[in-house]
């Protein structure tokens, strides 16, 4: 039974990413969550079977109450929430724009947990496009929702080293753990009034504003004429989902677990794509700047495997060429 003292809190979030803010929400003495918001159960599988998301599964779990509406933005569900009338929203990685009348419901604002360092690498995918733009910082940024696309002002923010080889898997199970922390420190400080917003520069000008647009299957296609480096950022940036692609002897492979080498001067007569050797320890390719060796690719139909084990059973031989 919820006591006099405690805040009602609203989650709203998707993914596996917002799965952790939701368990530390629920662990804070002074809040009760009422109730979680997140997107209508999709189809997925080769089955196409309904699924719910990973936070509708967590809220379950916890006896919270679930709202999945298609469209948060119709009047009938924006009453609904004036009715359960939260004193404060969380959102992560919900995966829809809040209109302002949701904004304006709870006293103590929207609060959302971005996966970035905010004003650098707003929108949809900040993880993605920070991996493969070769970034070595990042981190998590807590904010005030306004009507903008990631331009509330900041309340609080934690930097991350990114290594060189670190996958999207990686950098999300690091950034989704520190920003819960994070979202703990932002609810009790902007409880007690300790926090002072800070506005972000929204200029069209500002020189670390950069926008992370959504992905799509198009954006991993591997081409063999950018630098070996850059390659490899692709590839780490999409491991996992949804991941970056080639075609070689005419079927689609995805490229996962590769190294950018120094460029060999024995190669400067092959094409952009040329497979220049191949071996139980990697498929070395020739690209614009560098050679990328492949050391994990999934054939058509087939797991995810390393080099050595697809080419026990798949022909690749040198002179192929990666398009």
């Amino acid at each position: 039974m919820m006591t006099r003292n405690k805040k009602k809190a609203l989650f709203m979030g998707t993914p596996d990413f917002a799965v952790p803010c939701l368990k530390k929400l629920c662990e804070m003495e002074r809040l009760d969550v009422i109730g979680v918001v997140t997107q209508p159960d999709r189809p997925r599988g080769r089955g196409k079977k309904l699924t719910p998301s990973p936070v509708k599964e967590c809220a379950a779990e916890k006896n919270i109450p679930v709202y999945q509406p298609e469209k948060v933005r119709t009047e009938s569900f924006i009453e609904e929430l004036r009715k359960i009338s939260p004193d404060i929203i969380v959102v992560v990685a919900f995966g829809q724009i809040l209109p302002k009348d949701i904004l304006d419901i709870p006293d103590f604002g929207c609060v959302n947990v971005h996966a970035s360092l905010l004003p650098a690498y707003r929108g949809a995918a900040p993880m993605q496009r920070c991996i493969m733009n070769g970034e070595l910082k990042t981190g998590v940024t807590t904010m005030m929702m306004d009507v903008g696309l990631d331009t509330g002002d900041i309340l609080e923010q934690a930097e991350i080293d990114i290594t060189r080889d670190m996958t999207l898997a990686e950098l999300s199970d690091k950034l989704s753990m520190m920003g819960a922390d994070l979202l703990v420190s932002t609810v009790n400080n902007l409880i007690d009034g300790k926090v002072t917003p800070k506005k972000q520069d929204n200029s069209s000008v500002a020189e670390n504003a950069r926008y992370s647009p959504m992905i799509d299957r198009e954006t991993g296609h591997i081409d063999f004429s950018m630098s070996a480096k850059s390659i490899h950022d692709l590839c780490r940036a999409l491991d996992s989902v949804p991941g970056a692609f080639a075609s070689v002897n005419g079927e689609k492979h995805k490229i996962w677990k590769t190294i950018a080498l120094e460029d060999n001067p024995s190669c400067a007569d092959k094409k952009n794509g040329e497979i220049i050797s191949v071996s139980s320890d990697g498929i070395a390719v020739k690209t614009g700047r560098g050679i990328i060796e492949i050391k994990e690719i999934q054939a058509p139909g087939k797991k995810r495997m390393s080099a050595g084990d697809y080419l026990r059973g798949h022909s690749m031989t040198v002179g192929d060429v990666f398009v």
